[in-house]
């Protein structure tokens, strides 16, 4: 894993933490930048898990018309993998968008419930022809 992916992974191990515990996000924060274990990119960590939070009505408005059903319905790894991917979708313009879609479907098949990866992938690749599709048409 690179230290992008390794950050990632952290995102999503945080967001649960935040999704099912409800514990203070600079706590939960300093918690995963203090881990020892494999080489992260810190600001990039941070980037992504202090915002998305700050944005996730906005986020949960955009995945909601990708998902067949309701987004409570998923389970908090399900859902933390789709804040990051639809965040980056939305924000982080420079990351293409077949990166993001292949990265969420990996730490899915990582953490996720077995064949999470196919709603992942398909909600995703929905949100992405919507938020990205002058990339698409490329």
């Amino acid at each position: 894993m690179t230290p992008k992916q390794r950050s990632r992974a952290r995102v999503v191990q945080a967001l649960y933490q935040w999704l099912v515990s409800g514990s203070d996000l600079v706590e939960i924060e300093k918690q995963f930048l203090n881990q020892k274990e494999g080489k992260i990119s810190k600001a990039f960590f941070s980037n992504l898990f202090i915002n998305i939070p700050k944005t996730i009505s906005l986020l949960d408005e955009i995945i909601e018309p990708s998902l067949d059903r309701s987004l409570d319905e998923l389970g908090p790894t399900e859902r933390a993998i789709l804040y990051l991917g639809v965040y980056e979708l939305k924000f982080q313009l420079e990351v293409p968008y077949k990166v993001v879609i292949n990265e969420a479907v990996e730490l899915t098949k990582l953490y996720g419930a077995e064949g999470a990866y196919k709603l992942i992938n398909k909600s995703l690749d929905k949100v992405a022809q919507d938020l990205r599709s002058v990339e698409l048409s490329d």
